[in-house]
This record gives structure tokens, sequence and C-alpha cells, in this order.
């Protein structure tokens, strides 16, 4: 049986290896951001990252794996937050609880705007973090709707968090370049909200006659 000597030990390698790997991940968004998914090697992180490419190889197989990683990561986060709306938002009118959305997935994507941009360019953004992290990003939604709904009986709220999650991330996306379109951030975020909200309310009330 292992001794607490022991795992004191141990405990510096598993730090070490945790470090490295998020030290690849940094590299690799820092380096995807400024040079583009395309123009970026493995062997350049490994260099850029201060290691061989040996020892990059033991942390991921290739650099799609590298870009898997970091577009997950992403959508984690914004599963996480999103997951904080279930204790936050019963008191929210519609409009107020679709801003929400779309200022949190903002936040997130500004905050790692050169990756976003190159993940987009490569059209990997959707292809690999979409279809695994949508539906459970939709069934939060659907439950935070349902939360600041109350009874939905005849209402499609499948329908509804389809919308909102879609034309919110649309919005999000398209927010990381918005500055540079001449485009004013918030006052497009505030119209989009505006509008869901107003379609999200009239269905309700619909019901509700």
């Amino acid at each position: 049986m292992p001794t607490q000597a022991d795992k004191q030990r141990k405990r510096p390698k598993q730090d070490r290896a945790k470090e490295t790997r998020t030290r690849i991940l940094t590299v690799a968004a820092h380096l995807f951001g400024t040079r583009g998914i395309g123009n970026t090697s493995t062997n350049r992180i490994a260099t850029e990252a201060g290691m061989s490419i040996g020892t990059l190889y033991r942390y991921f197989t290739d650099r799609d794996e590298i870009v898997k990683e970091l577009t997950d990561g992403l959508f984690l986060q914004v599963e996480e937050r999103y997951s904080r709306l279930l204790s936050t938002g019963a008191d929210k009118t519609p409009r107020d609880a679709v801003a929400e959305v779309i200022r949190i997935a903002v936040e997130i994507l500004i905050a790692n705007g050169p990756l976003v941009r190159a993940l987009v360019a490569d059209l990997q953004f959707y292809g690999s973090g979409i279809p695994e992290f949508e539906p459970r990003l939709r069934m939060i939604l659907k439950l935070y709707l349902i939360q600041m709904l109350g009874p939905t009986r005849g209402l499609d709220i499948d329908t509804m968090s389809f919308v909102v999650l879609n034309a919110g991330f649309a919005t999000a996306l398209r927010s990381v370049e918005m500055e540079n379109e001449g485009l004013d951030r918030d006052t497009v975020i505030d119209q989009t909200a505006d509008m869901i909200g107003a379609w999200i309310a009239q269905v309700s009330d619909a019901q509700k006659v």
C-alpha cells in the first residue's frame, strides 16, 4: 500500500503533467489566433512551448486533437455559466433572460477572440464542438425557460430552446468581429434579445388565452 511519502513524491509529477498540458494548449491557442490553424504545425507549437515534439505527442496525438480540446474547453465554459442560470433566472422577463444567455456566450467568446476567429476561419468551431455540446446546452436552456415561464403545457419549449441557443450563438460568434464592422455590440445584443424575447412572450401569452 502506498505511503503518504510515496503519494507526495508522485504528486509533483502529476502537477507537472497538468502544467505541461496546459502550456501546450495555451501556446497552441495563441499561435492559432495569430497565425491560423492551418499555418501552425505541432512542431511550431512544441518549439514555442519549449519542449520536444516527442513530449508534445505524449499529450496529444496530432494538431486536430489540440483543436478539439480547445474548442471543447470553450463550450464547457459556456455550459458551466449556463448551468448557473438555473439558480438565478426565475424572476427574469423573457427579454432579459435571452439577453443574459447571449451575453454569457459573448463574454467567453470575446475573451478568446483570436482563437475563435481562427476556429471559425478554419471551419473547426462547428465541426468539433457543436454536435457534442448542443444537446446539453439546449437542455439547460429548456429548463431555464420552463423555470422562467412556468407551466408550459401546449408550449413548444423544444423549439424555443433551439431558437434561443442558435440565434444567441450566432450573435455571439459575430460579436467577435462586430467592432471591426462598425457595429455596437451591446446594441446588437439588446435588439436580438428584444426580438427573441418578444416572440417568446407572445407565444407564451397566446397559450394562456
